[in-house]
């Protein structure tokens, strides 16, 4: 109608780049809003006409009937059609409410969040991840998508396999429990129960229990290898289960945990091995046994910077 201030109408171009769904949902209203002003406008009732046709079947057609202005106008017929768009927009709302789709957001801050998906799948979702979801599933599929990382207990299901997107992959399961994780266009299935197939430009891989695939962003399907450790389900089980695990892979892991910068200050360290099992411990509880197994200097620098020496 012209009355939003131009901070008004920023914020509502800013509000429709947030999400598809915002656009689809300006879209639809604008669409009713338009339909109600074609209406208004399109409309060829003769008011005074019909008035006067209704006096005079009252009068039995033996009078001429005055013509009397009647106690409404085009302006309280075009508030008609207003007041009906604007009921049928908060129908409209009411109607879609749950259709629109869902997101499970864990914050930085968070260190995991738990959650429960319309079929009954259980979603365990680490901090800086979100998985969007529909309020129903409907069709022959479950599908979902997802970024970062989270781990699935997936209600079974044959008729309706459940699909996640992440990145170019999609993961299709029909009931299993497996970890997913997405960072920097690199993909990571690691599946614990079930059977998991992993596609990618029309191929496919498939996973059983204890089996993993790792692939980069310009990587078509690899080859499947056996998972080694238990790093992956940190976040899930705050424990660091190390066995013969790679000092690399550890201070990965160790990083991503505790928001940490630990620098492993010489090459020859990467590959040094390290069985051992870290529960809800402490950083500093951590590199004292690191520095302890393996024999190695721990020095912290003043922009927070922790050097394996």
């Amino acid at each position: 109608m012209g009355e939003a201030s131009p901070e008004e109408e920023q914020t509502v171009m800013e509000w429709m780049k947030e999400n598809e769904t915002h656009q689809e949902y300006y879209n639809q209203f604008k669409k009713i809003w338009d339909q109600s002003k074609a209406l208004a406008s399109g409309s060829n009732v003769d008011v005074n006409k019909a008035w006067e046709k209704f006096q005079n079947r009252l009068a039995g057609q033996h009078e001429p009937a005055k013509i009397i202005k009647p106690r409404f106008s085009w302006v309280r017929i075009a508030a008609s059609v207003i007041l009906i768009a604007g009921l049928g927009i908060a129908l409209f709302m009411l109607v879609n409410k749950n259709a629109a789709p869902k997101e499970m957001v864990a914050q930085t801050g968070q260190n995991v969040l738990v959650d429960t998906l319309p079929d009954g799948s259980v979603i365990t979702l680490n901090k800086r991840s979100t998985v969007t979801y529909p309020s129903k599933f409907k069709g022959d599929t479950r599908a979902i998508a997802l970024k970062g990382e989270a781990f699935f207990n997936v209600a079974p299901d044959k008729k309706k396999p459940f699909i996640i997107s992440v990145n170019d992959l999609q993961v299709t399961v029909v009931g299993t429990s497996f970890n997913i994780k997405s960072e920097n266009g690199s993909t990571e299935v690691v599946v614990e129960t079930g059977i998991v197939r992993v596609t990618r430009s029309g191929k496919t891989v498939e996973l059983n229990a204890g089996e993993k695939i790792v692939m980069n962003a310009n990587d078509s399907i690899v080859s499947k290898e056996t998972v080694s450790d238990k790093l992956y389900n940190y976040y899930r089980s705050k424990e660091f289960v190390c066995d013969e695990t790679p000092l690399w892979k550890l201070v990965q892991v160790l990083n991503e945990a505790y928001d940490a910068k630990i620098i492993i200050g010489r090459k020859e360290l990467n590959d040094m091995r390290i069985t051992t099992t870290f529960y809800n411990e402490s950083l500093e509880k951590v590199l004292e046994v690191i520095h302890l197994t393996l024999d190695i200097e721990v020095i912290k620098k003043e922009d927070g910077q922790i050097i394996l020496q």
